[in-house]
């Protein structure tokens, strides 16, 4: 298994020498997306070292980006870092792949990554590394596609997870209802053409696997949910409908507006919060 800390540390001519989290690179061959994939996987100060148990947060990345994206874009890059050793959890950053939103693809046979994290992911690192195989241990966030994955995944797999948080989530994968201008959901359209039905041909699948309209199944499985948004954030609409759709069948969550828009700033503000949020949940 290939150490990748001082391999980030060179790339950014940075130094992690205050904070004692490892970062480690794992190839797995999946089954499910038909080729190698990477993931990153960071253990807190004293892993190395002990042979206590932790539990793990999986932390999912945007629609056009790739696993290390929490590790390269923050602008802090101690802060992953910082946090694993804070919060004593391990962190886990899946690939996602561009644009499929965490979903299984009706259409590509290689692009089913809700298989890939719950059936290869998972399991992998519950047997590679001491983290506590319980869903009271176990957590799930993201931003942007990966806040809609999080949800998704959490709400339909609630025996593995107990919290889950979006950050700026695209949480309704119909793009009309968001705040962009006609060619950008265009653009958006013809690169999901190999992924996802045509929304003219199968509109019924772009509802059944927006996660605004699963907040009955999130009732009833009775995860711990947070969510937020940036008040300049095209998204804003639909996390506002989210909240008002959890208000009115009485799910508790907690939902948050803050100054900011669709950017990394917004998320390394936001992602402590998740994690204070977790702590007061998650079993140690």
């Amino acid at each position: 298994m290939y150490k990748i800390c001082l391999l980030f540390s060179c790339l950014l001519g940075l130094s992690f020498s205050a904070t004692a989290a490892q970062v480690d690179t794992v190839e797995i061959t999946s089954t499910y997306l038909q080729r190698k994939v990477k993931i990153a996987v960071v253990t807190p100060k004293g892993y190395q070292t002990g042979q206590n148990r932790y539990p793990t947060l999986y932390l999912l990345h945007g629609g056009y980006g790739k696993f290390s994206d929490w590790l390269m874009q923050t602008p802090d890059k101690t802060l992953v870092h910082r946090l694993c050793d804070e919060f004593n959890i391990i962190f886990v950053l899946p690939e996602g792949g561009i644009g499929g939103y965490y979903l299984d693809s009706p259409i590509n046979p290689a692009s089913h990554y809700e298989s890939f994290i719950i059936k290869e992911v998972i399991p992998k690192v519950d047997a590679t590394y001491r983290s506590i195989n319980d869903r009271k241990s176990r957590v799930i966030a993201g931003l942007s596609m990966g806040g809609h994955g999080a949800l998704y995944l959490a709400t339909r797999n609630p025996a593995l997870f107990c919290a889950v948080g979006s950050m700026s989530g695209a949480v309704d994968i119909d793009t009309d209802h968001w705040n962009v201008p006609p060619e950008r959901r265009k653009a958006i359209a013809e690169r999901q053409a190999n992924l996802w039905p045509p929304k003219q041909d199968n509109p019924a699948f772009y509802r059944n696997n927006s996660v605004v309209n699963m907040t009955d199944k999130m009732k009833d499985n009775g995860l711990a949910i947070i969510f937020d948004c940036g008040v300049d954030d095209f998204l804003i609409e639909p996390n506002r409908e989210l909240h008002r759709r959890l208000v009115y069948n009485q799910t508790p969550h907690e939902y948050t507006e803050r100054p900011g828009a669709h950017t990394w700033e917004y998320w390394q503000g936001a992602l402590p919060n998740h994690l204070r949020f977790f702590q007061k949940v998650i079993k140690y």
